[in-house]
């Protein structure tokens, strides 16, 4: 479908567009002519002043933390009424802005209003726990916890937006979105949406900029006693150590090196397909991606090999076109530091399989290859750190405890997935591997009532289903006599 690029993207504040306070903008290109487009708001501390006193004035004066949650989850329904409305036009403008293919963009809007709709449902069914003995009563009370701090990344943007939109309007908070400043299109769209759903004005709040500006003064604002943030570890820990001087609630969502364990007792055509998918799909630009492929030695050679040809055959092109399965990664910075990673691989001695560079036929924006490092030792760089694109580590193991091992040996734990056909073996690798999420003979399919969230330097803290609810609210239990009280009489 043909899109409606904007001039311009302005914050949007108090239910108002507007732009930052001392005029300041940034430009935004697109990956695939790396040409800019629009320039967008350059945000600062006094606009995050401005959205804070708008969230917390909605928050304290406004209806939206009282609303019954019958009526807040109509609200989130009619959110994703219009997001399913508009899934085409939001599809194609993640794909134009971040590169992702069209058909991968698609799942990705229709994810997202079915965010909204698993929120509205979770807060109607919400129950509280209650205790009571002869003598007294305990009873809890859920209180959303005030304005929340959403930070969000650029490689799935309106996605991950909804993922923390929802939980944190379903709790009853107000909040402010700071988007990634390279990927703002999407969040664009957000305000309209809002307003026709019915989300009272200040609830919600845009400010765009980048990072070390927009986003340090969210995290360093005293009203604001939540943040929510998807990025990268070093981002992560500046979060922490600016976040401890209000003893802020924090839920990071940080970086992965995920393995593909593969036994040769694996149903070896399902854990291909799992491996090819899961470093290659969404470009590789995904916190979750399995790429360490750790191998058992008597099948390493075919794996190897046919991992290869897989990634060969990896349609590279338009992310527009239907039939790429590959499209452009979203930035030439991330692209140089892509390319950088495979330069390492073949400086450190692993042995390029598949791809390495620019496919031929693309002449210019931010393309590479699916590519394929076999060999891959531990103490290599691209063994230990995460990339964040299309390219892939396989490494051989001759037992169950060096595949265990190799999985653990780096300082990150988001994601696992273990491939055997051995029951007694899946349920054994999966509790010694070092993952907040592991999936066993499938690839990255997750229910929304799941924990999500890493353990060493994945992250801190788990979002989805309860656990999102819990993260957005505060418990509070209240305790009432139910007989005469005795108090020991100190002092009488």
């Amino acid at each position: 479908m043909s899109l409606n690029l904007p001039e311009k993207i302005e914050h949007y504040i108090g239910g108002r567009h507007v732009p930052s306070a001392d005029g300041a903008t940034f430009g935004v290109a697109d990956p695939v002519a790396n040409k800019e487009y629009t320039r967008a708001a350059a945000g600062g501390p006094a606009d995050i002043d401005r959205a804070v006193a708008a969230a917390r004035d909605a928050f304290e004066a406004g209806p939206w933390p009282g609303l019954a949650a019958r009526a807040r989850a109509k609200i989130l329904n009619a959110i994703a009424d219009g997001i399913e409305a508009r899934s085409s036009e939001i599809a194609a403008a993640e794909t134009f802005d971040t590169g992702l293919p069209i058909t991968q963009a698609k799942g990705q809007a229709a994810r997202a209003a079915e965010n909204f709709r698993y929120f509205a449902d979770v807060i109607v069914a919400q129950h509280e726990d209650a205790f009571s003995t002869p003598a007294q009563m305990g009873y809890v009370l859920r209180k959303p916890a005030g304005v929340a701090g959403l930070i969000t990344p650029w490689n799935t943007p309106f996605m991950l937006e909804s993922w923390k939109l929802a939980p944190a309007l379903a709790s009853g908070c107000t909040l402010v979105l700071k988007p990634a400043e390279w990927t703002p299109l999407s969040a664009s769209m957000l305000p309209a949406i809002m307003e026709e759903a019915g989300v009272p004005a200040g609830v919600f709040n845009i400010v765009h900029g980048i990072g070390e500006d927009a986003g340090a003064a969210l995290v360093a604002h005293p009203d604001v006693p939540l943040i929510s943030f998807t990025g990268e570890t070093t981002t992560g820990k500046i979060i922490m150590r600016s976040a401890s001087d209000h003893l802020k609630g924090l839920s990071m969502e940080l970086g992965g090196k995920s393995p593909c364990v593969i036994f040769a007792d694996a149903d070896l055509d399902a854990a291909i397909d799992s491996a090819v998918f899961g470093v290659f799909s969404l470009n590789g630009e995904r916190c979750t991606a399995g790429s360490r492929v750790l191998v058992e030695a008597s099948i390493y050679d075919e794996v190897v090999s046919r991992i290869a040809s897989r990634a060969s055959k990896v349609k590279v092109g338009d992310p527009s076109d239907p039939e790429t399965q590959l499209g452009a990664l979203v930035h030439p910075e991330h692209y140089e530091r892509v390319l950088s990673y495979v330069e390492t691989g073949q400086r450190e001695g692993a042995r390029l399989a598949a791809g390495g560079s620019r496919p031929s036929s693309l002449t210019e924006g931010n393309y590479l290859a699916a590519t394929v490092f076999a060999d891959v030792k531990p103490e290599m760089r691209i063994f230990q750190e995460e990339i964040f694109g299309p390219v892939v580590g396989i490494t051989p193991f001759a037992s169950e405890d060096e595949a265990v091992a190799l999985a653990n040996n780096t300082a990150y734990g988001l994601a696992a997935y273990i491939w055997t056909s051995d029951l007694k073996r899946a349920h054994r690798v999966a509790g010694a591997v070092e993952s907040g999420m592991t999936w066993v003979n499938s690839h990255n399919v997750r229910d929304l009532r799941t924990p999500f969230g890493g353990v060493k330097a994945s992250g801190l803290g788990r979002e989805g289903g309860q656990h999102s609810i819990d993260f957005y609210t505060e418990s509070r239990i209240v305790h009432v006599a139910l007989g005469d009280t005795h108090v020991p009489r100190f002092g009488a």
